[in-house]
């Protein structure tokens, strides 16, 4: 079994608690699914959230699904002019039997636009859609 990283990234509408944990919880779903993962299988997960996500902290949204023993820690992302406002990263390091290159990273949402190289992208449409 080796250790791999996995990434994921999410953008919210808007800064509200709800909404935080409902957007983190399906980027961690969605993470595992993608990637034939259980809970058991996380060594540890880094969450960043952009400056204006201040209503939770991610990691609270991956212990409502069971990661209360997996170390997990919130950071900031960098401020960078220009850079996509309301997102939420997360660098998961997890057991696996699948190769580097079959990883797959998740990015949702408006984040879809951050990666496009690194990952296949599923769209979620908007709920107004």
């Amino acid at each position: 079994m080796a250790v791999r990283a996995v990434r994921g990234a999410t953008q919210l509408d808007d800064d509200v608690r709800e909404h935080m944990l409902e957007r983190v919880a399906e980027m961690v779903v969605d993470v595992m699914e993608a990637n034939g993962l259980g809970v058991d299988d996380f060594i540890s997960v880094i969450f960043t959230a952009t400056s204006d996500l201040v209503s939770e902290f991610p990691a609270y949204a991956a212990r409502r699904l069971g990661f209360g023993e997996v170390p997990l820690i919130c950071a900031r992302e960098l401020e960078i002019a220009g850079s996509m406002p309301r997102v939420v990263r997360m660098l998961a390091h997890v057991e696996t039997d699948l190769p580097r290159a079959d990883i797959t990273h998740v990015y949702l949402h408006g984040a879809a636009q951050l990666r496009r190289d690194l990952t296949r992208v599923r769209e979620v449409p908007d709920a107004e859609q």
